[in-house]
């Protein structure tokens, strides 16, 4: 494959091969963007006037402080002031006593050093941190990061005092050189010197009319532009620009004429990255380079710009700076993303790339070794899991397993432990995902190529047998095995990509283990930053669903929450999966667990952002190019609100539009603000209400009740979406509710205009008045304590009591409409039946998501109580965004803005009149399941639980939809035709015309949806045994045209 390397060279990537073997003529893209300057300073030096002055005055101070004999005072100044090189920025900056004591400092190490017989021991550590920002000066030998001493934590210090988290507000910039002079006549350390100083921005000008551009001399500090220079200026005006117009860092190379310096200028919004000013100097030491200055200035705009005076160490065995340079720019990009690296550490010996593999190889095994193994297997076929008590011992062996196989720190060992295998499992990754066959292949021979320390790349099957070989332990082999997989499943990423603020990958879920995960996700993709970590995982090639934040209270929960993270998507998924089951999109799920302390809003922009990386092919050469795509199809992914993101759905729609995806933008996400971005809110409209009301009145209808008899308990208040639209839309003697802020009972019945009132304010039940309360009425609030009930019960505390409310209350109907998940489970469920073995409800709709878990459906179903699940009742807001998908794919850009968008505050017609036909289609798709479900309950006369039915319908919904995409039923024109003037809202029909729809709407999603509709319409007639003759007299009638 490769050509073999002798075993002393340094060490690059095989990648790079053939760019190393063409012609020097050839230039690469990242040399044509090589800039040239000429050799003049970028900072003026600055001159302090009255430093002479001073001089005298730190004299005195010295010697009346009497720790330097009186003979040897002048000397020591004078060699401070004058052999040290000590930029004039120090002695303009610091008073005399400060100054003076740094100088008795300085004095003191000489001593020591003197009584060691070794001036190598000299070592200075001089600091000074206050409010305006602080001073450094110590000992530091050039091109080397060091581990002990005063300067193994300064620039780490500085990262988290000054630079992670700078806003507009509160921002610092720094100034570091490296001094010209030794520390003393008989020592040959240099000093390095940090100056920190806090930024004092000119007031924000609002921009002119037209002005789209920020003229960096109206957002920079005073101190800055009195030392840049014209050329800095303008070098730093043209990055802001950049930087304005991408999300990620833009990151230029200058050569200084008639020199081998290189100046790497980085800029990038503030909080984009932390840690990454300390790690940028690991990785110029790393390639042998030194740091004669480094500057980092902040702007008010939100920009932080970097700048790296680098040069090579002389006499150094390394490739030289016309080369590394290249290397560095390109990793710097890595390092930005994950500066916080474990396996990228001084003496470790892994450079960037490889240490970057490293980490996310690691994540990968976290959640990935096979937690379970054979011993699990055995136990799961001995045990019955549709047995309560067997489900839950499985459940906690499981989650035993999980904890303690393989933790964080076991793997981590592990990849430390072996280096050059795992440097042969980067070089695997590498052969298949470096992109050779665009201009990012042309880098000239830098010097990921050189890294190879073996003759050439090992083939899966030889690296499988080299870890066999090398490593006894089991335990170890696994985690490397995991290596492997990772490989031969990445489809594509963006981890060569120029330019990017996360790293992510598709994956072919292949590998996933049956026993774990027993129906095999489409699709999957892995997001990580320096920040967080997230998935995003679909059933169907066209799928839709919700991003959750998942947010950790602390230390313990975090690590809980990162060893469950992938189940909890999966899970999520599924769930969806069913729910999706008569629209066109299968179910899908993103998570986001962003590390303590974290933005969460950064760490949902950054996840967003990685995946349309891989969305969207590159086209510029140094900032997106295209990578290697084994999947080889188009992608589009459809993203819904979820916890903690509802108000980020705007943002990820206008960010895929300013990347590109003018043809998707619109579809790219749900939940979008109405007004502004032509969205469908579900509250607003009661969407996911309406499919639920379609199950409380089919009840109604079917067992002959009159509404206003039947008594009610709801879960989730008139401040919710579900709570208030169910108070809205129902007549029924609600008997209690309880929300967040706490239980408001009257067996009476609650006064039906008041609830009304607070759902039209969306405010809890806390403001209930309660002069409309019966006698026997309450309200207790969360904060309550020693409440004292009508029934002479004292409650101690509100909270707890609030906890277990739904367990308590007795009616005829219960409709949870929020809650926790499993809030209902096996351990709790036996209390809702009385000592008299009484249910306490007859018939209860989940309106909320997984309010009660699967067995404790089953049980409840076994004592007769009418049981309708979440996956069948709560879809409305499913189909609602799913309608809302084609509106965005059906219009253009034009057709969106002036149909969806509102004008003056107001919705179009069109706007208005596709909202009803959204609700319509709720009410029809949530009618025919419910009448689905209860003929074939009462078909068996009981004999399957309606939760069992649901389930069982939603598959064979799903198995039937995959088999008509994968038919060529859809080949038929008339029955496409006919189908398609059916499933398309009319309204939308009317405006765009059948034709253009069908022309505009892409193949993969125009499939799914004429089989999502012929699948439910289908089932939802004929029942889940309907035959091949059903299906023949059904198929006939497809291209009849609408009535």
């Amino acid at each position: 494959m490769s050509t073999p390397v002798d075993q002393n060279e340094t060490r690059l990537d095989p990648n790079l091969l053939q760019a190393a073997l063409k012609p020097s003529t050839e230039r690469s893209s990242s040399e044509t963007s090589l800039h040239r300057i000429k050799n003049l300073p970028g900072y003026n030096t600055p001159v302090f006037k009255g430093k002479e002055a001073q001089r005298a005055l730190v004299e005195k101070d010295v010697a009346s402080k009497g720790f330097v004999p009186r003979e040897l005072v002048a000397n020591e100044v004078n060699w401070f002031y004058s052999n040290l090189g000590i930029d004039d920025t120090y002695f303009a900056n610091e008073d005399v006593s400060v100054i003076s004591d740094h100088i008795i400092a300085l004095f003191g190490a000489k001593i020591l050093a003197f009584t060691k017989h070794d001036p190598s021991k000299l070592v200075i550590d001089l600091e000074k941190i206050d409010e305006k920002g602080a001073t450094f000066i110590h000992t530091s030998p050039p091109g080397l990061t060091v581990t002990e001493g005063p300067g193994a934590t300064c620039e780490a210090r500085i990262d988290e005092l000054f630079l992670d988290h700078s806003t507009p507000e509160n921002a610092y910039r720094l100034e570091t050189f490296r001094s010209a002079g030794s520390i003393s006549a008989t020592a040959s350390q240099q000093l390095r010197c940090y100056f920190v100083t806090k930024c004092k921005f000119p007031p924000r000008t609002p921009a002119q009319n037209g002005q789209t551009k920020t003229d960096i001399r109206s957002v920079s500090d005073p101190v800055f532009l009195e030392k840049a220079t014209p050329n800095t200026l303008d070098i730093y005006q043209k990055v802001m620009w950049n930087v304005e117009t991408r999300y990620g860092p833009v990151i230029e190379v200058f050569e200084v004429e008639g020199t081998r310096e290189r100046r790497l200028v980085i800029g990038y919004k503030m909080g984009g990255t932390s840690k990454f000013f300390s790690a940028l100097s690991n990785l110029y030491h790393f390639y042998s380079l030194y740091s004669a200055r480094k500057y980092v200035e902040q702007f008010s705009n939100g920009i932080t710009i970097i700048s790296l005076y680098l040069n090579p160490l002389p006499d150094a065995n390394a490739p030289p700076i016309e080369h590394s340079i290249f290397q560095v720019m390109k990793e710097a990009s890595l390092l930005f993303c994950l500066p916080d690296n474990p396996f990228f550490l001084p003496g470790n010996n892994h450079a960037v790339q490889e240490a970057t593999y490293a980490y996310c190889g690691w994540i990968f095994a976290q959640h990935f070794c096979n937690r379970l193994g054979q011993s699990y297997l055995h136990l799961k076929n001995v045990l019955n899991e549709n047995d309560p008590t067997h489900a839950e011992v499985l459940n906690d062996i499981k989650r035993r397993f999980r904890e303690e196989t393989f933790t964080r720190e076991s793997i981590a060992q592990v990849i430390h432990a072996h280096p050059e295998l795992i440097r042969l499992l980067y070089v695997n990754f590498a052969m298949t995902h470096y992109p050779t066959s665009d201009s990012s292949s042309q880098l000239m021979p830098t010097l990921s190529y050189q890294r190879l320390q073996t003759t050439q790349p090992l083939s899966d099957e030889e690296l499988y047998d080299k870890i066999r070989r090398a490593v006894p332990n089991k335990h170890e082999v696994q985690v490397l095995e995991a290596f492997l997989i990772f490989n031969k499943h990445v489809l594509k990423t963006n981890f060569y990509q120029p330019t990017k603020v996360a790293l992510s990958f598709r994956l072919a879920p292949d590998f996933l283990p049956e026993i774990e995960y027993p129906k095999k996700p489409f699709g999957m993709f892995l997001m990580i930053g320096n920040d967080f970590r997230g998935f995003h995982i679909r059933f169907r090639d066209v799928a839709r669903g919700g991003v959750r934040l998942v947010m950790s209270r602390n230390k313990e929960n975090y690590s809980i929450n990162q060893r469950m993270l992938f189940d909890e998507n999966y899970a999520l998924a599924s769930t969806q999966n069913l729910k999706n089951k008569d629209i066109p999109e299968g179910g899908a799920k993103g998570t986001i667990l962003p590390s303590l302390g974290a933005n969460p809003r950064r760490c949902f922009e950054k996840y967003v952002d990685a995946i349309i990386d891989l969305l969207i092919p590159g086209q510029t050469p140094g900032i997106k190019e295209r990578l290697v795509d084994l999947y080889g199809k188009p992608e589009i992914l459809f993203l819904g609100p979820d916890e903690g993101t509802a108000d980020m759905m705007d943002w990820a729609a206008l960010h895929a539009r300013g990347r590109g995806a003018e043809t998707w933008w619109k579809s790219f996400t749900t939940g979008k603000s109405a007004a502004k971005l032509g969205g469908i809110p579900h509250d607003t409209y009661g969407m996911t209400s309406r499919s639920i009301r379609q199950y409380v009145l089919g009840i109604y209808r079917q067992l002959g009740l009159r509404e206003k008899d039947v008594t009610k308990v709801q879960t989730g208040g008139p401040d919710g979406d579900l709570g208030s639209n169910e108070i809205l839309l129902s007549s029924d003697k609600t008997v209690a509710i309880i929300d967040g802020s706490g239980v408001l009972a009257d067996p009476a019945g609650l006064d039906r205009e008041e609830l009304i009132r607070l759902a039209k304010l969306r405010v809890p039940v806390a403001n209930f008045d309660l002069t409309k309360l019966s006698k026997d009425g309450y309200l207790v609030r969360v904060e309550d304590q020693d409440v004292k009930l009508p029934s002479g019960e004292v409650v101690f505390d509100g909270t707890d009591f609030r906890n277990s409310a739904h367990l308590r209350f007795k009616a005829d109907l219960f409709v949870p409409c929020g809650g926790r998940p499993e809030a209902v489970n096996i351990s709790n469920v036996a209390a809702l039946v009385d000592a008299d073995g009484k249910p306490h409800f007859k018939y209860i709709v989940e309106g909320a998501n997984l309010f009660l878990s699967q067995q404790a459906r089953l049980h409840l179903e076994k004592r007769k109580i009418v049981v309708f699940k979440d996956s069948s009742t709560n879809k409305g807001g499913v189909t609602s965004s799913s309608l809302e998908v084609l509106a965005g794919l059906a219009l253009s850009t034009e057709e969106f803005t002036r149909l969806m968008i509102f004008k003056s505050g107001e919705p179009s017609e069109f706007y208005k009149s596709y909202v009803k036909d959204v609700q319509e289609k709720i009410a029809e798709n949530a009618a025919a399941e419910f009448q689905c479900i209860w003929r074939e309950h009462a078909r068996l006369n009981g004999a399957k639980a309606r939760t069992t039915i649901s389930d069982e319908l939603s598959s064979t919904l799903n198995n039937l939809q995959a088999e008509l995409e994968a038919s060529d039923l859809y080949d038929d024109v008339p029955s496409r035709r006919g189908v398609m003037s059916r499933a398309i809202p009319r309204t939308l029909v009317k405006e765009i015309g059948l034709d253009t729809l069908l022309e505009r709407l892409p193949e993969p999603y125009e499939r799914a949806l004429f089989s999502s509709w012929v699948a439910s319409h289908f089932i939802y007639k004929y029942g889940v045994n309907a035959s091949s003759v059903d299906f023949f007299h059904f198929a006939r009638d497809l291209a009849k045209p609408q009535q």
